[in-house]
Order: C-alpha cells, then structure tokens, then sequence
C-alpha cells in the first residue's frame, strides 16, 4: 500500500469534503462542493463533464463525465454515490486520517474509496487510449431517495450516451455481488373517534386498532423471513393526552424482499390482512425491487473477469439494497469494489490495499 499513490490521495481529498446528504440530516452540505472538485480534476484529464440537478429542483447535483472522442468501443457505466450518511459520534469525520493501511473518515468506504478507483481508472484508461470508453457517472443522494441516478440515468438518451455495461464500486471487500433484495417502506395510518377515557365506549380507539395490526405484521413475517425476505415495524406513535381515547395512530413498516420475489405480492399479503373496522390507510413511501446478477452478457463477464483479477472470495448475496435495479433497466449491472469497516457507524474506515488492488484490477479488466 503506497500512501502517496494517487488514488489514495484522491480518496483523502474525497473524503475531507462534507457531503453529508441533507435528505436525512436537515441542513447538511450536500453533493455540490464535491461535484464542483471532481468536474474541475475530470476536465482537467479531458473529459466533458455535465452537472446533472435532481429532477426535483434542489440543489442536489450529480455529475456525468464522458472520456474525449479518441475514446473508442464499449460505453462502460462506472457508476458511484458521492453522498454520505451523518456525522454523529465522529470527533472529526473529515479528516482523512491514515494508519495502519486504512484510512479513516466519514465516506471513506462508502463510498469515496470507490469513486476515487472509478475516477483513477478511467483516467488511466483513457491517458492510454485503452479500447473502452469509461463514462463516470458519480451521483446524488443514493443513501436516501436515489434522486440522483433516476435524474442521471434520464439524461443519457438527451447525451446520446447508451451503456453496453456498468459497474457499481460499492464495498463490497473486493467481492462479486450476486444479488440483493428489494425492499418497501409503509406508513400505516388509523382513524378513530376521541372520547374521555371515562366513557371510552363513545369512542373508537385508534391505538388497539395499531395493536391488532403489529400483531398482523409478527404473523405475516416468518413466511416472508422464509422466502429470504422480512417484513417488521420501525416505528410507532398514536394518541395526545392521557384520559382521551386516540383518534389517530401510525407507524413505519418495513418489507424486505428476495430476489425473485416482488415487493408488490408482499404488500398485497399485508393488504389483505387488514380490518376494514381499523380504518387503515396504507401509504407507500419508497419501495424498490431487488436484484440478481446476470447469467451471462457483459455486466456476468465483466464480474467474472474482476473476480479473477481481485480473487475476492466467495460472491455475497447483499441483504440490503443498492441502485443496481435502477442501472439495470439502462444496461447490463455488475457490484464489486474495495471495502473496510464501520458502515454508517462512526469508526468508518477504508482498506487502502483493497482500494489499489481494485483499481488495478479494473485497468486490467476494462483495457482487455
């Protein structure tokens, strides 16, 4: 591991830019500072670059960099999130700090390790005129609403750019990933009557109607745990004084799916567990289908090729989602890149010998 290797380098200057993602903590910096450096180092290696907002209107920016015209044969995707979760815990979270082989940091696993191979790579693929045409497209808000790829992958056709294959460098300890489920996120409200709890038969109690429900959800989960999914309540709220009987309850509800398995046949179980006396209102708030790797095409040669270069171990069925269903339905979707530890915890680091290894690995395997 060379510390002053310039992937490691860009991975510290990455990390050292607050991109927490405002979505989940009001207020953050966002994506825009980090966008900002990555357009001015990308243009500066010869690529084009295009700031690509959220279609929503906030400043939320995602950035699409295509290699100059000397670049020839496949448009490969080398796609990655820019956004990081909150900083809570972490005494200083952008210091990029080094020891012992890994580097510290919020974002330095996930994902800023990745980004800076995908960055490093293509312009190494590009200084050598390589026959491929790598196309970085380093996104927004991919830790909350994935604002930013649906807003990138609907720019493409406007480009003119049309993928024969993309990579996914989440972390993933330099492993192919082979699936991940699919998830949905409900919120479940109740309608009661309020009464004084002295005459609570004048009312209709929206909190026992929540009860019955949770106790609808722990018998509908193991069969959905059976089938590789899981389904489980996060949070609960209901009712405003003592000695009123609640008109109004709610929770969260979350559905976790099996590749193979549509979330929408899970929530029709759900559906069809409901009491019309509970008055329920079922609100999908975010939901999305899982994925597998393919059998065969380019996105199962490009991963069998990085699996032999990067002899990663065996390949993981991830339990948790990633935006590879969104790039799927664009081209051909593989997941692999370098990992560590501390995920959304707050000792976050980076393996700096998994991330030189993997950018190797993927100059090799893209350069043919």
């Amino acid at each position: 591991m060379d510390e002053s290797s310039d992937v490691v380098g860009l991975t510290r200057d990455l990390v050292a830019v607050d991109s927490v993602n405002p979505g989940l903590v009001p207020g953050a910096a966002g994506e825009a500072g980090i966008v900002s450096a990555l357009a001015a180092r990308l243009q500066r290696s010869g690529f084009t670059t295009t700031v690509v907002p959220a279609a929503s209107g906030s400043d939320r920016p995602s950035l699409l960099a295509v290699p100059p015209a000397t670049s020839t044969g496949p448009l490969v995707v080398l796609n990655g999130h820019l956004d990081t979760v909150g900083t809570a815990g972490m005494a200083d979270p952008f210091a990029a700090s080094i020891s012992e082989g890994r580097l510290r940091g919020r974002g330095a696993a996930d994902m800023k390790g990745g980004v800076a191979a995908l960055v490093a790579a293509a312009e190494r693929l590009v200084a050598q005129r390589a026959p491929v045409r790598p196309v970085l497209a380093l996104v927004a808000d991919e830790e909350d609403a994935s604002l930013g790829s649906e807003a990138v992958i609907a720019a493409l056709p406007r480009l003119g750019l049309q993928p024969d294959a993309c990579l996914i460098a989440e972390p993933t300890d330099l492993r192919v990933c082979d699936s991940l489920r699919g998830f949905a996120l409900l919120r479940v409200a109740f309608s009661g009557r309020a009464a004084h709890s002295s005459q609570a038969d004048l009312g209709v109690n929206a909190v026992t109607h929540l009860g019955r429900f949770l106790h609808l959800v722990d018998r509908l989960a193991p069969k959905i745990r059976q089938e590789g999914g899981d389904l489980m309540a996060t949070r609960v709220a209901g009712g405003t004084s003592a000695f009123v009987v609640p008109d109004a309850a709610e929770c969260l509800v979350e559905v976790r799916t099996a590749p193979g398995r549509r979330v929408e046949t899970a929530l029709e179980a759900v559906r069809a567990g409901l009491d019309p006396q509970w008055a329920a209102q079922i609100e999908v708030l975010m939901q999305r289908e899982a994925w597998r790797l393919d059998g065969s095409g380019p996105a199962a040669d490009l991963a069998a090729r990085l699996d032999a270069q990067l002899a990663g171990g065996p390949r993981f069925d991830a339990p948790y989602w990633m935006e590879a269903p969104l790039w799927q339905a664009v081209a051909p979707t593989a997941i692999c890149g370098p990992s560590g530890g501390g995920l959304h915890a707050a000792d976050e680091w980076l393996d700096l010998d998994q991330l030189e290894r993997f950018t190797e690995a993927l100059i090799r395997v893209l350069a043919g």
